[in-house]
């Protein structure tokens, strides 16, 4: 164990405080904040001082939260640092990410590297000292800013351990060498189940032209981390939580579903809300109306914008699937007059039985509200374990990245899921236009909602799922031992040692 101080020229020292300081830099997308935030208010409430690092525009979009967990007297602050867009030759305003111009992404992931020194400046310059990084992976540069405070760098996942194992092991394996079509399946080595991928499914992080030398640089700097942190819990996946840190030799902390730190509709309303314009009781209020687990939630996340072609049918699947539903659109003014007189068409035709929320939602308020039976999804991590911890059975409709391997888990592994039968990426690499039809939304949607005897059968382990995963969080779960583990692991002693200490 080596000890920090003053005198050892790397700033404030903690000096004579036993706290942990966990320092969160997440990647400034809305599925990797949302969790880091969501891991750092879980921190503060077990006495560990949490300290979030954020860019102006996403700093602004998670103020509220932070501010009012301080408020109520949660170890926690916000560091706000300025991002040079125009270093990198980015246009003013790329800061969000929704106006990173097509092409130029490499150039944002870049201008994120600019913010090591700013950042060392700023922890040396403002005690306590911190005890730990917990980066999010895809930030390789935080291991020049631990390196540099000689303090140790956790990786964050926003990912379940299937996933970065399955992902690990065709990679580790070769398994795509002398495979030439990006479609074409392999079997994932080193798992007990039986799981196929194709390259364009799951490639590896960053694994795309331009981005070589940071994908490089990632899975070095994940080599060398001293932990990961991990949104998931053990009793889901715990051959996959053990396989993944046999694979890399480190210990694993799962400390999920982190979303049920929020136990207030207050801090749900906040949690993730990109505008003040929305209220969060009017879907909540219209949903009281309706019976108990009849309405399917439909939601693709933050990020996806889907095609017109798209919005169509999707919207006379729903209609025709008989279901009331709640559907949220991502910036719908962006579509031409054709889909807007559509949907305007749709809302009157569905009145009283259908809900066209346009743009932000309170996604988790919504999935546990007793109206709720099942959830259309993109399978992003975040929206997954939401609807685990709400014990919702799922449609599943992966558009990118690990969205793939969320998929198999949630249909293949766990058993709660249902596919409309995407195979390949429908955004950035995408080379051909997919649409799935109006048919395929109404069978799958009728699939989760009814479905008989296999759909009863896909509720009950959904609902034994959320049981475990409530159970993973409380007093004696897996995932309490885990966080209150983590706090111990970097708390420091009277004289601002920690156990665990980067040689100086």
């Amino acid at each position: 164990m080596a000890c920090q101080g003053a005198s050892n020229g790397r700033g404030n020292a903690i000096g004579s405080a036993a706290k942990a300081h966990f320092v969160f830099v997440p990647l400034m997308f809305q599925g990797h904040v949302i969790p880091a935030v969501d891991t750092a208010l879980l921190l503060a409430t077990h006495g560990a001082l949490a300290s979030v690092v954020a860019t102006p525009y996403n700093a602004a979009r998670i103020r509220p939260t932070v501010d009012f967990a301080r408020k109520s007297g949660l170890p926690i602050r916000l560091i706000e640092l300025p991002l040079d867009c125009a270093a990198e030759g980015l246009p003013e305003g790329a800061d969000d990410v929704d106006k990173i111009p097509l092409g130029l992404e490499v150039n944002y992931f870049r201008a994120l590297m600019l913010l090591t020194e700013p950042l060392e400046r700023h922890l040396r310059a403002h005690p306590p000292y911190p005890t730990c990084i917990v980066s999010d992976f895809y930030h390789a540069w935080t291991v020049q800013v631990a390196a540099n405070l000689k303090v140790p760098r956790l990786c964050f996942f926003s990912m379940c351990a299937f996933c970065v194992l399955c992902q690990h092991n065709v990679e580790r394996y070769n398994s795509y060498d002398g495979v030439a079509d990006d479609n074409e399946p392999v079997v994932v080595p080193g798992v007990e189940r039986r799981i196929e991928v194709t390259r364009a499914q799951a490639p590896g992080f960053l694994r795309a032209p331009g981005f070589e030398k940071l994908a490089d640089e990632l899975e070095l700097a994940l080599a060398e981390s001293d932990g990961i942190v991990m949104n998931s819990f053990l009793e889901m996946e715990p051959e996959y939580v053990a396989g993944y840190a046999a694979a890399r030799k480190m210990k694993v902390w799962t400390i999920g579903p982190v979303s049920l730190y929020h136990q207030h509709a207050a801090t749900l309303a906040k949690r993730g809300n990109t505008t003040t314009a929305i209220d969060a009781d009017e879907s909540l209020r219209w949903l009281d109306d309706k019976e108990p687990s009849t309405v399917v939630y439909v939601s693709f996340g933050s990020i996806v914008h889907a095609d017109p072609k798209q919005v169509v049918e999707l919207g006379l699947g729903l209609e025709a699937s008989g279901h009331p539903f709640v559907w949220v659109l991502k910036n719908p003014a962006q579509y031409g007059e054709d889909v807007r007189e559509f949907l305007q068409d749709l809302e009157e035709r569905v009145a009283g039985r259908g809900m066209l929320v346009r743009g932000w939602s309170p996604q988790v308020l919504i999935l546990n509200h007793a109206a709720v039976g099942g959830f259309v999804t993109h399978c992003g991590w975040n929206s997954t374990m939401e609807a685990i911890a709400a014990g919702l059975p799922v449609v599943t409709w992966p558009h990118f990245s690990d969205q793939f391997l969320n998929e198999k888990l949630a249909v293949e592994v766990l058993g709660i899921g249902v596919s409309v039968g995407i195979k390949e990426p429908l955004m950035w690499v995408s080379k051909k236009e997919i649409v799935v039809g109006r048919e395929v939304v109404e069978v799958t949607v009728r699939s989760i909602m009814d479905g008989g005897g296999e759909g009863v059968e896909r509720r009950r382990k959904a609902l034994a799922l959320s049981e475990k995963a409530r159970t993973a969080v409380q007093k004696g779960g897996s995932s309490l031992g885990n966080l209150l583990d983590l706090i111990k692991h970097f708390e420091v002693d009277v004289g601002g040692c920690t156990a665990v200490q980067k040689d100086a």
